[in-house]
């Protein structure tokens, strides 16, 4: 690891540190490497500290995602008169809240992270740092991290986009805006519940 990679780490390791909560709009663009399809979709999010965390996406997905903290819940809604189902399932068994743990309060970077500065023109993000974070134990969840990293002086840390990328090399890629922050989120944001009639699946 290179000072300057372990320093940028820092820098968002202490930005996050200073935050509660965080609300966003997300565009998440999510890149097949075997059916060479990509999907898109966008929303809003919310994180709060600790564990917590809610997706809402547009329609026409309308697919809900809400961590409690403890358990992860993933509504997916059906086709015109079906009424869809959801997937409840602990959060150590899912990609999100284990690459977002630096947004949810729930690791620290450089005790789970080895990290290398790959080059910013060459990622198509020349105004800031992009920095590849890989976990020190390996995890079923993915294989790497990029988080596009701001370094002007105001939002020093703040992690503009996040790239997951697995071992088949499927890339699952969040555009952050709209950011705003410690704006007191209320725990009944985080107590969701599905539509009546919805299936329920437990993992």
């Amino acid at each position: 690891m290179s000072d300057e990679a372990t320093l940028v780490a820092a820098s968002v390791q202490s930005f996050y540190d200073q935050t509660t909560d965080v609300r966003a709009s997300f565009y998440q663009t999510y890149v097949h490497k075997l059916y060479k399809r990509t999907d898109r979709s966008k929303g809003t999010v919310v994180f709060k500290k600790p564990g917590k965390m809610r997706w809402d996406y547009a329609k026409p997905n309308g697919k809900v995602i809400v961590s409690n903290g403890k358990r992860l819940t993933i509504y997916e809604p059906g086709d015109e008169g079906d009424k869809g189902q959801v997937i409840d399932k602990a959060i150590t068994q899912d990609q999100l809240p284990q690459a977002m743990a630096f947004l949810m309060g729930t690791g620290r970077l450089e005790e789970d992270f080895t990290f290398r500065l790959l080059d910013a023109k060459k990622q198509g993000y020349a105004r800031g740092h992009v920095l590849e974070l890989r976990p020190k134990k390996p995890t079923p969840h993915y294989d790497r991290l990029l988080f596009y990293v701001e370094k002007s002086d105001a939002l020093k840390g703040l992690v503009r986009r996040l790239l997951i990328i697995d071992r088949d090399g499927n890339r699952n890629r969040f555009d952050f805006s709209k950011l705003k922050f410690n704006t007191k989120v209320t725990e009944g944001s985080f107590n969701w519940k599905p539509p009546p009639g919805t299936r329920r699946v437990n993992m």
